[in-house]
């Protein structure tokens, strides 16, 4: 979890559809440089999203490529905006990596988010407990100070759960996920009984692949997919070892096809909790 330093991935979003107007609009670096009265290299430093560009930049932007429909400027100045709009998460910017930031304010901005988890539970829907757990699991030797620090980061993600126009979930989970005790029995079994009280809130949907369902659309492991509202494109998450990547939009269909799949051989909430029930049970 250590800090990261570069450019966000609100700031990539942005560059890269600066880089995607100027493309259609078949100009070159240098001539919106010569429009922007800058240099190519801070141009090139916009569309990298290494210099977030600012609104009047953006506006320059559309206006030498050509872009007059309201919606779209409107769109697109909402993006610069964001880019320095300040969150509850930048209290916490010395304490996790800038690939968690990324990922928190996606999750600001997500109107649904699917998961796929073979390991763990999504953060959304641990309890304290288990997440304490799985945080000190993986960074054994950090204080209990910074340890508490994370856990408050997660635990202050999951208002987007239950907030006036809460954000939709949907959770496939790995039977292993269910049946790795985490924490021992009184924790765990918290826990799923935890997920099956989050399953009566509309907005959660949660899906059990059962281990005798076999080979899966997903066999490198677990991903998410953020849907996003305008002017921002769907966004995917795979997880590894090293971290979390960020999927570029154009590969987002592929996840999206995966998900569909797994989606087809889980089963659905009722039986779902029916299974997470069962496994509660059989902790003891």
């Amino acid at each position: 979890m250590t800090p990261r330093r570069g450019p966000t991935l609100r700031a990539q979003l942005l560059g890269q559809q600066l880089r995607e107007l100027r493309e259609e609009a078949r100009l070159t670096l240098k001539d919106v440089a010569e429009y922007l009265q800058r240099d190519p290299s801070t141009v090139s430093r916009f569309e990298s999203g290494v210099l977030p560009a600012r609104v009047p930049e953006v506006l320059a932007y559309l206006d030498l490529c050509g872009i007059n429909d309201p919606q779209r400027r409107d769109a697109l100045k909402r993006l610069s905006q964001d880019v320095f709009q300040k969150g509850w998460w930048d209290g916490y910017v010395d304490d996790v990596a800038g690939s968690l930031v990324d990922r928190i304010w996606l999750e600001s901005r997500a109107s649904a988010i699917h998961t796929f988890q073979v390991v763990v539970l999504p953060g959304l829907l641990q309890t304290r407990d288990y997440a304490e757990t799985i945080i000190r699991a993986a960074d054994p030797d950090a204080p209990d100070e910074q340890i508490q620090r994370w856990v408050e980061v997660r635990m202050t993600r999951q208002q987007l759960l239950t907030k006036a126009e809460p954000m939709q979930l949907t959770a496939i989970l790995d039977e292993a996920v269910l049946r790795r005790k985490v924490g021992g029995t009184t924790v765990m079994q918290s826990q799923l009984n935890h997920l099956i009280s989050q399953a009566t809130k509309p907005n959660i949907e949660i899906m059990v692949l059962p281990a005798d369902a076999g080979a899966h659309a997903s066999p490198d492991g677990a991903f998410e997919i953020f849907e996003m509202p305008d002017p921002y494109p769907e966004v995917g998450y795979v997880q590894t070892p090293a971290g979390e990547i960020c999927i570029e939009a154009a590969d987002v269909e592929h996840l999206a096809r995966a998900y569909d799949l797994l989606r087809g051989m889980a089963l659905a909430q009722q039986d779902a909790l029916a299974f997470i029930t069962d496994a509660a049970r059989d902790m003891q």
